[in-house]
């Protein structure tokens, strides 16, 4: 080819260049928009658009009421606040007295002696010394002991219920009442009846002929023989008196021999 060939080519277009240009750019934008996308969180992806609701259809109404007046506002009553009342201070409480029955606020029970310092046994259980006075004893019957150093003893059998009980132990007093069953035993035969003492002397009690009453000053004899199961009354310058009974043994006239002279004892020594 020649030179001036080679000039005489025909140059390519402007145009066409600048078409290859504005693909590249449209290329590079759609690879930018497309690495953005990829990048972005999807919350940001999402479309931002607010969807408007259709405008309500309008219908043809009639004359509308006269609007009721606004009730005037009211002040909602306030329930008092429990949490914050005070608790109302508990009244100060009574002191009761215990009671106490009546036929316990007196002793129950009163033991005098005319020897201060007498024992007082209520049941074969010792209790005190006299004065004595007591309401803690249990209702019903018991058995009440005196008791002084030199004296003969005193026994009395109790009931103790609502009213009071006062006993007055006399052991400057000389007291004696004692009995017993006897047979007596005659020269002939004998008879059943009863032997008393008190403190005028010795009594014999019976339906036969041979009763009799001694003073003590017209007593000469007055003996127990336990062995022989016989108590012995003999009358002063007069006759003699044998007794027995019916008891397995001598027991009964031996308390009553005892309780005759130590009651004979005292009255000598007056």
């Amino acid at each position: 080819m020649s030179l001036l060939d080679h000039q005489l080519e025909p140059e390519e277009p402007r145009s066409s260049v600048a078409v290859r240009f504005t693909l590249v750019g449209l290329f590079l934008i759609g690879c930018g928009v497309a690495t953005y996308f990829l990048m972005s969180p999807a919350e940001e992806r999402a479309p931002t658009g607010i969807a408007t609701a259709p405008p309500p259809r309008t219908t043809a109404r009639g004359p509308e009421p006269d609007a009721e007046p606004a009730p005037e506002p009211t002040t909602p009553e306030t329930e008092p606040d429990l949490a914050t009342e005070p608790n109302p201070e508990p009244e100060p409480a009574v002191a009761v007295e215990p009671t106490v029955p009546e036929s316990r606020l007196d002793p129950l029970l009163r033991v005098a002696a005319d020897v201060t310092g007498a024992y007082v046994f209520i049941d074969r259980q010792f209790v005190g010394t006299t004065p004595f006075a007591t309401s803690d004893v249990r209702l019903g019957p018991h058995r009440l002991n005196v008791s002084a150093e030199g004296y003969e003893g005193f026994a009395q059998n109790i009931d103790v219920g609502d009213d009071p009980i006062v006993i007055d132990v006399r052991f400057l007093e000389i007291r004696l009442n004692a009995s017993v069953l006897v047979t007596h035993k005659h020269r002939f035969g004998s008879c059943v009846g009863t032997l008393r003492a008190d403190t005028n002397g010795i009594h014999y009690e019976t339906n036969d002929d041979d009763a009799f009453s001694l003073p003590f000053s017209q007593i000469e004899r007055h003996e127990i023989d336990y062995l022989e199961h016989t108590l012995t009354v003999k009358q002063l310058e007069g006759r003699t008196y044998n007794f027995t009974d019916e008891q397995d043994t001598a027991d009964a006239l031996f308390t009553f021999h005892r309780s005759v002279e130590q009651a004979r004892e005292r009255l000598k020594n007056q």
